[in-house]
């Protein structure tokens, strides 16, 4: 029973993980966005989402570039087990927006 606890416990984490960085890419890879806009992005959804009580030891961090931005968000799954601590990393890469300018014939 605490092995079935165990694992719902560590996808949920897990789940909550990856929606925090994807959550974070985006405001990080929006065209005025910025790494700081990424971290906050991903820190607000995961106070939102349940805070410590969902993924302990929280951290985030974030990477942009001139064509992408990245956002992990690293923490710990709640435990059943004493002892054990699962450690979650999860990132989400995104394209930069950007304007373009049309070619000749007209179109992006």
């Amino acid at each position: 029973m605490f092995i079935g606890m165990q694992a719902a416990l560590f996808y949920h984490a897990r789940t909550v993980a990856i929606a925090a960085a994807q959550e974070g890419a985006r405001a990080a890879g929006a065209e005025q966005g910025r790494e700081a806009d990424g971290v906050g992005a991903a820190n607000d959804f995961l106070a939102e989402a349940g805070g410590d009580d969902v993924l302990t030891g929280a951290s985030t961090s974030a990477n942009r570039t001139a064509t992408t931005a990245t956002v992990t968000v690293t923490g710990f799954s709640l435990s059943v087990i004493p002892g054990w601590n699962v450690r979650i990393t999860q990132s989400a890469t995104v394209p930069v927006e950007r304007l373009t300018a049309p070619n000749a014939a007209g179109t992006p």
